[in-house]
């Protein structure tokens, strides 16, 4: 005889949960907690993947003037490092573009975004904020609903969990619950650039001063400073290309012959930490409120990497839902919230713009060597960093786009 068990769902409640515990989910989960409104975060990974995996690290003018004006920036101001330099290194030369001194003067803040994370985390946990880790969020129901709840899975109990709430933030990434539990008729747009890069982590001083885009016909490749010890490289590969492909032999003779250190300079180079391959895409998802369900960070856009406009667009959207959601719950008043989706979708279409003009600035794009498009789209990219090199008014608008959100 087969015995049968039925598992009731444990029952638990918050006035908001918070899928993700990224920039994103902290941020809102900081404002809301200064609001006096009850919130729970919901985290698959441990407190300590999440405050050790590798992101960017270049935060925009604006994200600074987010997190100061709800003092979350103590971190970044005492550890973190301006930065407003570029050099592009081509087949006709090299040019710098300080576009922190272009137009209104501003510039990045170079903080890993892992410490960012430890930041906001300390924080929420100070104000007594309540967070779950390794806890999985497995569907959002009844959205459409004024209570609408979470169902997950508990680390320490093989029942599941569901979460009651009145609204719930998806800032679970594009493979999420939050993404996973949306109706059909939402819209979603997607683009594949067609190239990939091998991102590399290196124990390894910066070479330049500068972030550092190297335009070759080999590829691109890519040099970021994290911190005086780190520094993030990329490489254009073919796609499909294993993270383990490449010794690191090869990895380091290849950023030596695309960033041109012959003419330049020779690399400093160290142990390779961390690789990954990145495969550039872009998607937004349209709308970004489905009844109590609102969508934020990773979960409503992610950007092609060349611009690092993402960690950005994350914490302006958690900024504003986090003030929509304090009107609904301070006057009852839904109209904030209504005018959520399009208010921030003006800045993530207009962040994609840019990341898309980038990311064919810097690249090759595959599949049209025998087209004669491979020599057309060249000549184009030549004509583009030339007039970057030269024109007031170009290096004006990319001083603009390249810092904002």
């Amino acid at each position: 005889m087969t015995e049968t068990r039925t598992f009731q769902a444990l029952q638990k409640s918050a006035d908001v949960v918070v899928l993700g515990a990224g920039p994103a989910g902290l941020v809102l989960g900081n404002l809301l907690v200064a609001a006096g409104i009850d919130c729970v975060v919901l985290e698959r990974a441990t407190r300590q993947h999440v405050q050790t995996r590798a992101r960017a690290g270049f935060l925009a003018p604006n994200t600074v003037r987010i997190l100061d004006r709800h003092g979350l920036a103590d971190g970044l101001h005492r550890h973190g490092r301006t930065h407003g330099t570029c050099e592009f290194r081509t087949e006709e030369g090299s040019f710098r573009l300080d576009y922190g001194a272009l137009g209104r003067g501003e510039q990045h803040t170079v903080y890993p975004q892992q410490n960012l994370v430890t930041d906001l985390l300390a924080r929420y946990l100070d104000a007594g904020g309540r967070i779950r880790f390794r806890t999985e969020a497995l569907a959002v129901h009844d959205a459409d609903s004024t209570r609408p709840y979470v169902i997950t899975g508990e680390p320490d109990d093989d029942r599941p969990t569901r979460w009651t709430a009145r609204y719930v933030a998806g800032c679970d990434g594009r493979h999420g619950a939050a993404r996973r539990s949306l109706p059909a008729a939402t819209v979603r747009h997607h683009h594949d650039h067609g190239v990939s890069w091998l991102g590399l982590l290196a124990e390894a001083p910066p070479s330049l001063d500068a972030v550092g885009y190297a335009v070759h016909d080999r590829g691109f490749a890519g040099h970021m400073t994290r911190s005086p010890q780190i520094t993030r490289y990329y490489l254009q590969c073919p796609r499909g290309t294993p993270a383990d492909a490449w010794s690191d032999e090869r990895i380091w003779d290849e950023l030596d012959l695309r960033m041109r250190a012959v003419e330049h300079g020779p690399l400093r180079r160290g142990r390779i930490t961390e690789r990954g391959v990145i495969d550039l895409a872009c998607d937004v998802v349209e709308p970004l409120r489905h009844g109590s369900l609102l969508l934020a960070g990773d979960a409503a856009s992610l950007t092609a990497p060349a611009a690092a406009k993402g960690a950005n667009l994350a914490i302006l959207a958690a900024e504003s839902l986090a003030g929509a959601l304090t009107e609904a719950f301070a006057r009852g008043d839904d109209t904030a919230l209504d005018r959520y989706s399009a208010r921030v979708l003006a800045h993530i279409w207009r962040s994609q713009e840019f990341t898309h003009w980038m990311t064919g600035l810097l690249h090759e794009i595959p599949g049209q060597e025998h087209s004669g498009g491979s020599f057309f789209h060249a000549s184009l990219r030549r004509a583009r960093l030339r007039s970057l090199r030269t024109s007031r008014t170009h290096q004006l608008w990319f001083a603009e786009n390249y810092v904002g959100v």
